[in-house]
């Protein structure tokens, strides 16, 4: 059933954004790659949280990585192919991930939390006060590049439409890796470190090995994002590796559901729609300004009506119909 409800997600979803570009404008078209960017993101940060239950607060370090990483070898290499930036920025994120993934996973619980914070700021306070990363004004890709498969051009990525698909692409690329890896024994692994470390443990599993494997592949995927974010914008700052966003990062999938892949692909399109929609100027005029607080106030209302997230809301439903169905007096048969 849980395979049948993700192809049934995904297909239509997926459809859908294909589709989009032969209708859409180009507001819409920026919009929804900067989403898919987002989402790219979330999927890495609901590996950790989600899946192996290691809520961290620095995926925005490793995100700014890879962006920076893109940046810095464009500008060493004006002339520089997607086969190698690509890689360079995912290898950047997998590198500071090993780095801060072997020893924030030595603590547990809310100590986990503020240790990945803090490598989180290390790497903020590096870009932001060194010559590295070009100090609060940041840097801009020498220019986009081209992506070539024989000495043929196949997709210029400065052309918005390309790269739309390229991003929706790398976005399904992400979402099957993950589907697949959450259904081997390595994912099982991790699903059964989440529900009960200890006994894994008792049974035999090394947990620290696969939750380290688990935060590399998380910061390579977040360095993935970071890339198709550099390539997109053609300029990173060191904000981009700042505490906030971390946090709109783990907002995203706590309000599209966590532990489900799905969940991080709705709660980016839910927060950045709704983002969209309080910064309206025609729908809330002034007010338009402090969006911050409509914004939250109904991130509040969602997280307290729906536990399970906005993916959870057909089987909540569900559930209440049932319940108001069922006819006075009969009670549920015990187990």
């Amino acid at each position: 059933m849980a395979r049948m409800s993700s192809a049934g997600f995904a297909v239509p979803f997926f459809a859908l954004l294909a589709l989009y570009p032969l209708t859409g404008g180009q507001y819409g078209l920026d919009l929804l790659t900067k989403i898919m960017v987002f989402a790219v993101l979330a999927l890495s940060l609901e590996l950790l949280v989600g899946t192996t239950g290691l809520v961290s607060f620095g995926q925005a370090a490793l995100f700014g990585v890879g962006a920076y990483a893109a940046v810095q070898l464009s500008i060493a290499a004006p002339d520089a192919s997607p086969w190698w930036l690509l890689p360079a920025a995912v290898a950047a994120g997998a590198a500071y991930a090993l780095f801060m993934g072997s020893l924030s996973l030595r603590t547990r619980g809310v100590y986990f939390i503020m240790v990945t914070l803090a490598f989180a700021q290390l790497a903020y306070y590096v870009i932001h006060d060194t010559p590295l990363g070009g100090g609060t004004d940041g840097i801009y890709l020498s220019a986009k590049p081209v992506l070539s498969i024989a000495g043929r051009e196949w997709l210029d990525l400065s052309q918005a439409q390309h790269f739309y698909f390229f991003t929706l692409s790398s976005l399904l690329l992400v979402y099957v890796f993950l589907a697949v890896l959450l259904r081997s024994r390595f994912g099982r692994a991790l699903a059964g470190i989440k529900a009960n470390e200890q006994r894994m443990r008792a049974t035999g599993f090394s947990t620290y090995p696969y939750k380290l494997a688990a935060f590399v592949l998380s910061g390579a995927i977040a360095g993935f994002a970071g890339f198709l974010f550099a390539i997109k914008d053609g300029y990173v700052n060191p904000e981009l590796l700042s505490w906030h966003m971390s946090g709109v990062v783990l907002v995203m999938i706590i309000l599209g559901g966590l532990g489900r892949l799905q969940g991080p692909l709705v709660g980016a399109f839910a927060f950045a729609l709704l983002q969209e929609l309080f910064k309206s100027e025609s729908l809330f005029g002034a007010y338009a300004k402090n969006w911050h607080l409509g914004l939250g106030l109904v991130i509040i209302f969602c997280v307290a009506s729906m536990p399970n997230g906005l993916v959870g809301v057909p089987a909540q439903l569900r559930q209440r119909l049932a319940g108001m169905r069922k006819p006075i007096g009969v009670r549920d048969e015990p187990a």
